[in-house]
């Protein structure tokens, strides 16, 4: 069956927050929604790189008569281990709602936390798909970076590090209640993270084009999002300050998110996650150096999806074989551009790993299945080693 069939006989779940406020400085009326709305014991995740914020949210609060309780976790991807501590050191504040602020590790763990501080459930419990039961807590998402998705999708992740491969908890608890995506609160990232948060916000929406459960409902957030992150993603990476290149960015990014939980991704980001939980290769570099193969590996599954994507990056020459070849061919050139590794073995993962890298992305089969060309052992193998070669 092809993508286009499935599409006429698919259905549809769309959640979205209730509440999504986007625009330059929206931010500034978090705090005064919040306690409107009668919550005044606010649990404040965050990460240390968006300081300034959380100070000023905290005072806005505070002036408003709210208690505030703050949580840092640690400068890396959030480990059940980390999870589980931050849920036993925050129980007693007794919150009556969660704003993450931060990047998309830093916004799963205030997900996670305001749906599991009650502590009904073991994380254990909930890995998978619709295993959570419920959520007391209200939950505010403002990213940080424009990658992620993560304010507005049902998908929290974190690393197992027993077993060294991320693992995934998909509900519709974890759907926050608002999300404040403000663009200037991007301004301030590194280059390297522009790229890398960039390019992995362009592989959702990518992924959920091309994809055996696509939708046209979401095929129009998806190929905007490819439009806007296609074309801005290099403007953004070289001048940090255009604040109209990081807009189209955070725009692009939340078309993504929203295409995260009715349709999620496929064989990009399976085949990541092992490099992330055994090397800890950053998400969003791992997603993009392994793009391009996967794409040409999936190409004579979805020619079409594969043209009409290209067109959306500005490519308009030729039939669909042609451009779709050519988009693949762009989206590599952009990841040069923008300083992303060109292999594996640049990366330091060695070679002989590859067979354990390829049964460990099989395990992601809630991802796979989503993939528009059928992968085995044998094709996640040839695409590892694509992939360190360069």
């Amino acid at each position: 069956m092809t993508v286009e069939m499935i599409q006429q006989v698919s259905t549809v779940d769309l959640r979205l927050p209730p509440r999504i406020r986007f625009g330059v400085d929206c931010i500034k009326d978090l705090a005064g929604d919040l306690v409107s709305a009668g919550y005044g014991r606010v649990l404040l995740v965050s990460c240390g790189g968006v300081a300034g914020v959380c100070d000023d949210l905290r005072v806005a609060l505070a002036a408003r008569d709210a208690a505030v309780e703050a949580y840092q976790p640690r400068d890396r991807e959030p480990t059940i281990a980390d999870f589980e501590a931050a849920a036993k050191a925050l129980r007693g504040f007794n919150a009556d709602a969660v704003v993450g602020v931060g990047g998309g590790s830093v916004l799963d763990l205030a997900k996670l936390l305001a749906a599991m501080l009650s502590g009904g459930q073991s994380i254990d419990d909930v890995f998978g798909a619709d295993r959570l039961t419920r959520r007391d807590i209200y939950l505010t998402c403002v990213p940080t970076t424009a990658g992620t998705g993560s304010e507005v999708s049902p998908n929290a992740i974190l690393l197992d590090e027993r077993e060294q491969l991320k693992k995934g908890v998909v509900s519709r608890w974890l759907v926050p209640d608002a999300a404040y995506v403000d663009p200037r609160l991007t301004v301030s990232m590194p280059a390297h993270l522009t790229a890398a948060t960039g390019l992995d916000a362009l592989t959702h929406c990518i992924e959920a084009y091309a994809n055996r459960f696509a939708h046209p409902l979401f095929d129009t957030f998806a190929l905007e999002g490819v439009r806007l992150i296609g074309r801005q993603l290099e403007r953004a990476y070289r001048d940090g300050d255009d604040l109209e290149a990081r807009s189209a960015m955070a725009l692009g990014s939340l078309y993504g998110g929203m295409c995260l939980g009715p349709v999620n991704t496929g064989a990009v980001h399976a085949l990541s996650y092992p490099l992330g939980g055994e090397f800890h290769v950053p998400h969003g570099v791992a997603n993009a150096l392994l793009l391009p193969h996967v794409l040409a590996f999936n190409l004579p599954a979805a020619p079409q999806r594969y043209a009409a994507i290209a067109r959306a990056l500005g490519i308009t020459d030729g039939d669909d074989e042609t451009v779709a070849q050519a988009g693949i061919a762009r989206l590599a050139e952009l990841c040069r551009v923008c300083g992303i590794p060109r292999s594996l073995s640049q990366l330091d993962v060695p070679r002989e790993v590859i067979g354990r890298l390829a049964a460990s992305a099989l395990t992601v089969q809630r991802l796979l299945v989503r993939n528009v060309r059928h992968v085995s052992l044998s094709d996640a193998e040839q695409i590892y080693r694509k992939a360190f070669a360069g």
